[in-house]
């Protein structure tokens, strides 16, 4: 009787075990999130923040309007940026000094529309036909 017994509880135990471990594989390949990605994920959305905030500044928005730049296009070609882009855009702006931010920045959103232009993806200046 005690090995019918243990024989019963061996075959619970197995079966237990075995569909115990079924969500931990099942979570392994569905791609869990990784703190790693998490962090860059919030990075780049604090960078995107940084960008929109010097953007948003007027004297910003009145030399995009002077360039013949519309600032609710320049708003969607950041969001469009991916994260390396949008990390490395902050990090431009970041490195300038306090007078030059101005003018760099309008020349970091000048280049970038003028690549997206070329690229075929955007139709700002009617020169990069």
């Amino acid at each position: 009787m005690a090995t019918t017994l243990r024989r019963y509880i061996s075959v619970l135990l197995i079966a237990l075990l075995a569909l115990g471990s079924f969500p931990v594989a099942a979570a392994q390949t569905t791609g869990l999130v990784s703190t790693q990605a998490a962090l860059e994920a919030d990075s780049a959305s604090e960078e995107r923040e940084r960008i929109h905030d010097i953007l948003a500044r007027a004297d910003v928005q009145e030399q995009l309007l002077a360039q013949g730049v519309n600032p609710e296009e320049v708003k969607a070609r950041v969001a469009a940026l991916s994260d390396s882009e949008a990390k490395q855009m902050a990090q431009q702006l970041e490195a300038m000094p306090a007078g030059a931010g101005v003018i760099a920045a309008l020349f970091a959103v000048f280049v970038i529309l003028l690549v997206t232009d070329i690229l075929g993806l955007t139709d700002v200046y009617p020169f990069t036909r």
